[in-house]
């Protein structure tokens, strides 16, 4: 459980740090990063809950990761000039083992603040089921990651952060 934590920990202070290279490394190759948009629902509607052919703020592979930080880091990047600061705070970590030898099912809550130009603020608070996976080198990547968040309506200008 402690090593899990940290590794959440660690990958916050990456993102906060913009070390994107370094948070991209903590990916599998096969690596899914999914966060659905979200619909405000009566408790009587029966339709399932987010599908994966549905909207969606990111429906990420690696290859895909990389281009969004690509993007990011570049000088055109309007949204990111001044950079964006960041807080992310991971919290009510809880591990799960799997069927499958050497992965971990993570649920856990974040908030993240991000702050831009003098008074710009968006707070983004919600939840991530995580599959963390062990490698041959005894670490840890992120398999796959679902995220989501408390806001039917993004009331961000952009969403230029990782979760």
């Amino acid at each position: 459980m402690f090593e899990i934590e940290q590794f959440l920990y660690r990958e916050a202070r990456l993102l906060d740090q913009e070390r994107y290279e370094e948070w991209l490394g903590l990916m599998t190759e096969d690596v899914h990063y999914w966060m659905p948009g979200m619909q405000a629902r009566y408790r009587n509607d029966t339709t399932a809950g987010p599908l994966i052919e549905r909207m969606a703020f990111y429906d990420d592979d690696l290859l895909n990761l990389r281009r969004r930080v690509t993007r990011f880091m570049h000088a055109t990047a309007w949204a990111e000039d001044p950079p964006t600061r960041a807080v992310h705070i991971i919290n009510n970590v809880e591990v799960e083992l799997t069927a499958v030898e050497g992965e971990y099912q993570v649920y856990s809550t974040f908030v993240n603040c991000r702050g831009r130009n003098e008074s710009e603020e968006n707070w983004l608070a919600g939840r991530r089921t995580d599959l963390l996976r062990r490698q041959a080198d005894g670490g840890l990547r992120l398999a796959r990651r679902e995220i989501h968040i408390t806001q039917t309506v993004l009331l961000a200008k952009n969403l230029n952060v990782f979760l």
